[in-house]
């Protein structure tokens, strides 16, 4: 299934303005909705449950009158599996999943004119490819980071160079074997992290861009991810079982967010996150408005508040992930002075940013399609 936006799409959605005017975003009264249904990454959308310092839901519902309801998605796949059933307002979508979103016609197009604080947004995501086609936005930017490699600082005194200790069975400094004790992230998307170790462990192969691989270097990532089969303990994608598996089940080492890594050193535990020098894959995501959004006056209300840049700030302190307003980065409390400098802000040109594999592309010519990223990680994860 190759993914294809052609001029059919664009014409089709010739183009309904979020919003007619600014004025409209601010003066349209919302009490007749009173909700707004967001479908999140977890820790994406806080009002203070898991910390009382991380709150960015209570102040908008008051202000608004618009109640925040959150659907957690694990995967890009999960989100676009919940996008497609419908009764969501919101999502804060990922570069693997937002062209497909808008090629099955599930998002709306954005008039960013409309948006009170679109200038306020890092210039280098304002007409990115993962939400922009043909001229045309369908989001809004939340949020960016990188997938870390985290680790046990008790077994690991120095930070691990390579991804190799996740990927290849290895020997670790107590001695002892990684079988067991290190975890793969549980969607097809990694296949890209397998390919990204290769660009560096094996030139050879002429991989280009992690997301473009022909057949043949296709075939080798795979057989790296069965490899890797044999020693993961577990292919995580809830965040708070990841965590558990770090305090309770001997895991010491996994791709990870730097999510799990905050609330980790948060609690007090021995854990730590490098990137590795073969590089990482990371997300920038988009907040994306659905093309049936049951309370579109509350959810576009909620776009406009994405951008404030204390949400901004506060968001990248809990998450451990970069604003896309730059100006979030200066007097944040949570975040602090270096905090934007820690989370990666220097590294946005390093990330592999996660986005959806196609048939066509311009490093191969032909590659292999998402599809078969799908089906194929399935067999890996089954052991074949």
């Amino acid at each position: 299934m190759s993914l294809v936006i052609g001029i059919g799409l664009a014409i089709w959605f010739l183009v309904v303005p979020l919003f007619s005017s600014a004025a409209e975003a601010e003066g349209v009264p919302a009490s007749g909705e009173g909700l707004v249904d967001i479908l999140a990454w977890p820790g994406y959308i806080e009002r203070g449950d898991t910390d009382p310092k991380y709150d960015w839901v209570t102040g908008f519902e008051t202000a608004t009158g618009c109640q925040v309801r959150v659907k957690i998605a694990g995967t890009s796949d999960e989100m676009v599996a919940l996008m497609n059933e419908g009764r969501i307002d919101v999502a804060t979508v990922s570069g693997d999943a937002a062209l497909r979103l808008i090629a099955g016609k599930r998002v709306q197009p954005i008039d960013v004119a409309s948006i009170s604080r679109w200038d306020s947004i890092d210039d280098r995501l304002k007409s990115a490819p993962w939400h922009t086609v043909d001229g045309i936005h369908y989001g809004v930017p939340y949020q960016w980071g990188t997938n870390v490699l985290m680790y046990n600082t008790e077994l690991f005194e120095e930070p691990p160079s390579s991804w190799k200790l996740v990927f290849e069975p290895t020997v670790f400094p107590d001695g002892k074997s990684n079988k067991g004790r290190v975890q793969a992230f549980d969607g097809p998307i990694y296949i890209a992290d397998a390919a990204l170790y290769l660009m560096a462990t094996q030139p050879e192969l002429g991989i280009e861009d992690p997301y473009e691989l022909n057949e043949d270097q296709y075939k080798v990532a795979l057989d790296l991810l069965r490899v890797q089969r044999t020693i993961v303990s577990r292919y995580w994608h809830d965040p708070f079982i990841q965590i558990d598996d770090f305090v309770n089940e001997g895991v010491v080492a996994s791709s990870s967010w730097p999510f799990m890594v905050n609330i980790l050193v948060r609690q007090g535990k021995p854990i730590a996150s490098t990137i590795p020098k073969e590089g990482v894959t990371g997300w920038a995501d988009t907040s994306m408005l659905h093309v049936d959004a049951p309370h579109p006056v509350c959810a576009r209300r909620w776009l406009e508040h994405s951008l404030d840049p204390k949400l901004q700030g506060d968001l990248a302190a809990f998450f451990g992930s970069v604003p896309v307003v730059p100006a979030a980065c200066r007097d944040n409390e949570l975040l602090g002075a270096d905090g934007c400098k820690t989370n990666g802000l220097e590294n946005f040109d390093k990330v592999h940013f996660w986005r959806t594999p196609t048939s066509s592309c311009p490093t191969q010519g032909t590659c292999v399609p998402y599809y078969r990223w799908v089906t194929d990680y399935i067999a890996v994860l089954g052991g074949r």
